[in-house]
């Protein structure tokens, strides 16, 4: 897998990818051949040269699928295995290649900083006229926080995510060309030992994971590369304060993180109060552990002798109060003249005395945080910069992010279940649907208050969610008020939703000592219905007294969380997308009149029909006031892999995050006065849109050819998460499809039909309506508009017409009803995609993204070609051939690889 296609023209600073991507797939190939067979080797190379030399020439795709038809299920698995090794090791050396290119800019210095780094932020700000005072100001307003949730459609086993990690240090050590050749060969040897031992390791566990696999899953990034990285981070940005301003500042918290494994109920019976509990608990757990750990390595380099330095006088009066806390922790008498030690020594005491509920144990991170402070001082104070102080402020960033809870755990649960429970205990399900959203929010005022409790119920919905409060209730007094984030109402329609929480909270207990009900209540809009409403939905809550009464007491700050899956696959991801952008605008509008600060959560997914895409382009993109110091999001599936899975990536990431938050808040752009002749224009272009997508899904005949089209059935027997990929009991309606298994269905196809299906005929309407010409205005002015269009034309050039004809054959007749939807649709959104950006190719404008996606597609061809006819294979079996169903689980997990950003 050495040869490459001359066609594909590396830039002169990719050469060193391209070498790397010739080394690897030669490492492949010997791999194969050891590992199954010259014979197979050769076969491989061609099914593969087979496969690039259609492309070369467009020839059709039987070309291909003739040589590929009627392997038995063991073959056909193994030639997926093998372009599926290749796709990894070419993520690897893409990955590794982003990682030289930062060393490249890092050796540049401030003459040429990396685009959207923190330096390249703060000479843009101050290029501005952003002083260092200002920038004071507004960093204590920076509040940054990525939520990790169980959404895997690309689930790695942890071991085969220590294997990469293996590997990628294996060539990242060769990255400055200094190695000796032994070295060399030693690093070869060890990546060749971690890619073998991942060949013999299945993709997957044949048992769907647990919420506990699942926690452990996230538990990776958080505790193995975030909590590494995280002081780095704080170290960069002070670098780039003094390279840019000529001094440093005193840097607060900007970071946080959050979580939703162990927390999310909706729609997933396997998450209730008892993992909630365990959750909070196994995170305790993991970052106390982390802390001793460093402690530790930090004793051996605070040996100072107090007969050869000096050591403030408040170190020595904290061993002695923590010496009667903890009478029976003793150093060695060799250590009586070295008080860091001494104090180290007992900050472990308490770390375990607080892990075990004893006596002794610490009060809260804070009184953790003071003793770090402390022998910072002291070190300071008494020539000890160059003796430790480095390392202790290392732990101290830590502590500051990651407290005693490692993530804020959210917890989230479906409008229509707190509904059941009010019913079980207010007359009735029949007696409650009668009444409209004013006359729920009217009976639910008292509950709600406080003036009234509701009564203990003896139905099942109301006892778990009792059980549920009453966990965050133990939970806020076991781990403090940080551990917990917020309480997220999916299908949120009115305020009687959010005041049925308040209601039901006050019944589980979870009630402080002032009478308030101590939880962030967060509605969720999730369908273009929702989120055209959101705006009344939010003036009406903020005008209740019950709730404004709650919300003085959480800081008169509110959070509502904007959806991006159920709406794109509600309406049309061009609705959704001005739908979600509207909602922002409008939202902060009845916000600001209420005298309330509004904070937006956006749960984003990792392919573009569900939000996903850069993080800097959606802020720049987002309305203008919006962001204000504060980003949250979802980090799901393949993308917390991809931006968090290796350590100098997740730096760059989190870099990039800090910098467009604060280049978004202290000089936002400035206003554009023609916006407002563009959103009407926005508004055709969505209304059109939606209704050529509602067109094509709403037919009678549409959920039996996307069950028959795509993989959908292979993806349910998939063990990718706890969580069922249905909302609702067994109803296979489009309503109850989770989001993620649909828009993971249709990529697999390679049609992504959820990420642009429906554009063209809305741009179309705006053209035919007498706006092309606004249109072009818009594509080249307009930032939300511009990456709009460029995410698109992505998800086009990731997709394939033919063989997304080949997996539509599978519907038998339904094929010639709908196909030739998909094919004018597509070309219609093409053609005005090349219209508007001037451009002959759809990703002129990111040629790194262009030679990614050229480099994979050959290689994806076969299993996709695989796939379908193993997908009919299995089908006329009566979908129980297991051997057919492993090798089909194979190509799912193949073609994520290859075309990434899937679910």
């Amino acid at each position: 897998m050495n040869e490459y296609r001359s066609s594909i023209v590396f830039a002169t600073p990719d050469l060193p990818l391209r070498d790397d991507v010739r080394r690897l797939g030669a490492m492949v190939g010997e791999l194969l051949a050891e590992q199954v067979s010259e014979g197979f080797l050769d076969e491989v190379e061609q099914v593969r040269t087979t496969a690039i030399a259609r492309r070369e020439s467009q020839a059709p795709l039987q070309s291909l699928s003739e040589g590929l038809a009627g392997r038995s299920p063991r073959e056909a698995e193994s030639l997926v295995r093998a372009f599926s090794t290749y796709f990894q090791v070419v993520n690897i050396a893409e990955r590794v290649h982003r990682i030289r290119r930062r060393r490249d800019y890092q050796r540049a210095g401030t003459r040429r900083p990396q685009p959207d780094g923190l330096h390249d932020t703060f000479s843009k700000l101050k290029a501005k006229g952003v002083s260092l005072e200002e920038l004071a100001g507004w960093l204590p307003r920076i509040d940054i926080e990525p939520v990790f949730t169980a959404h895997p459609t690309e689930a790695m086993r942890r071991v085969l995510l220590e294997k990469e990690q293996l590997m990628v240090a294996s060539l990242v050590a060769d990255l400055d060309g200094q190695r000796t050749p032994g070295e060399r060969a030693a690093d070869m040897a060890r990546f060749r030992m971690a890619l073998t031992s991942g060949w013999q390791t299945t993709d997957s566990s044949p048992v769907r994971p647990t919420v506990d696999d699942e926690r452990e899953h996230v538990g990776f990034y958080l505790t193995r590369v975030l909590y590494r990285v995280i002081p780095v981070l704080y170290e960069t940005l002070d670098r780039a304060l003094v390279d840019t301003w000529g001094r440093s500042l005193p840097l607060p918290r900007l970071l946080r993180f959050g979580t939703w494994v162990g927390g999310d109920m909706d729609g997933n019976p396997n998450v209730d109060a008892t993992t909630i509990t365990a959750t909070l608990d196994a995170q305790r757990q993991s970052v106390l552990g982390l802390y001793q750990q460093e402690l530790l390595q930090l004793a051996s380099v605070l040996s100072q002798s107090t007969a050869l330095v000096g050591v403030d006088e408040a170190v020595n009066e904290r061993i002695a109060h923590y010496r009667t806390l903890l009478p029976e922790v003793s150093s060695r008498p060799r250590h009586g003249d070295m008080p860091y030690r001494q104090l180290n020594d007992l900050m472990r005491a308490r770390l375990q005395a607080t892990l075990d509920d004893a006596d002794g144990g610490y009060g809260s991170p804070q009184e953790f945080i003071d003793d770090i402070e402390l022998i910072l001082h002291s070190l300071e104070n008494n020539r000890g910069i160059h003796a430790g102080w480095f390392s202790v402020r290392r732990l101290l960033w830590r502590a500051r992010t990651f407290g005693f809870h490692l993530a804020r755990l959210d917890v989230r649960q479906e409008s229509s279940v707190h509904a059941r429970a009010l019913a079980a205990v207010l007359g009735g399900e029949e007696a409650w649907d009668v009444l409209d959203a004013a006359g729920r929010a009217d009976q639910l005022a008292d509950p709600a208050s406080g003036k009234q409790v509701l009564v203990q119920g003896d139905d099942e919905t109301g006892q778990r969610l009792d059980a549920v409060f009453a966990a965050l209730a133990d939970a806020r007094r076991r781990h403090g008020p940080d551990a917990l984030g917020n309480y997220i109402i999916s299908m949120a329609h009115d305020r009687s939703d959010v005041l049925a929480v308040l209601a039901l909270a006050r019944r589980g207990g979870l009630v402080d000592d002032d009478g308030q009900v101590p939880l962030d209540i967060v509605p969720l809009f999730e369908t273009v219905d929702d989120l055209k409403r959101g705006n009344d939905t939010v003036r009406d809550l903020l005008s209740d007294p019950v709730y404004r009464a709650h919300l003085q007491a959480r800081g008169n700050t509110q959070m509502v969380m904007l959806g991006y899956s159920d709406s794109g696959k509600d309406g049309g991801i061009a609705a959704s997308r001005w739908g979600l952008q509207r909602a922002q605008v409008e939202l902060l509008e009845v916000a600001s009149a209420a005298g309330v600060r509004l904070t937006f959560f956006h749960g984003r997914g990792g392919s573009i029909s569900r939000g996903g895409g850069k993080t800097t382009h959606a802020v720049d993109a987002s309305p203008r006031g919006s962001i204000d110091g504060r980003l949250r999001v979802t980090e799901q599936g393949e993308v917390i892999h991809r931006k968090y899975g290796i350590r100098a990536l997740a730096l760059r990431s989190l870099e990039q995050a800090t910098g467009a938050v604060l280049a978004s808040s202290l000089r936002p752009r400035a206003p554009e006065p023609r916006e407002e002749q563009w959103r009407p224009v926005m508004d055709v272009v969505a209304a059109e849109s939606s209704r050529a997508y509602r067109a094509f899904v709403g037919h009678g005949d549409f959920m039996n050819y996307f069950r028959t089209a795509t993989p959908i059935d292979v993806i349910e027997r998939m063990t990718l998460g706890s969580r069922p990929s249905r909302r609702l009991g067994e109803d296979a309606a489009l309503s109850n499809l989770r989001a993620i298994p649909w828009v993971f269905a249709w990529s697999q196809s390679r049609a992504v039909i959820p990420g642009w299906f429906g554009v063209g005929s809305g741009l179309q309407a705006a053209a035919d309506a007498g706006h092309e010409a606004t249109l072009r205005e818009m594509a080249h002015d307009w930032p939300f508009f511009e990456t709009f269009l460029d995410d698109i034309a992505m998800v086009l050039s990731k997709g394939d017409l033919n063989i997304a004809e080949q997996f539509s054959r599978l519907s038998g007749p339904l094929h010639g009803i709908f196909f030739p939807l998909i094919r004018a649709e597509l070309a219609l959104t093409a053609r005005w995609l090349t219209r508007l950006s001037g451009q002959a190719g759809l990703l002129d404008h990111d040629p790194r993204l262009a030679l990614s996606i050229r480099l994979r597609n050959p290689y994806i061809d076969p299993i996709s070609v695989l796939q379908v006819d193993l997908l009919k294979r299995w089908r006329d079996s009566g979908r129980e051939d297991e051997e057919l169903l492993r090798a089909l689980v194979a190509c799912v997990n193949g073609v994520s690889q290859g075309v990434q950003n899937t679910g």
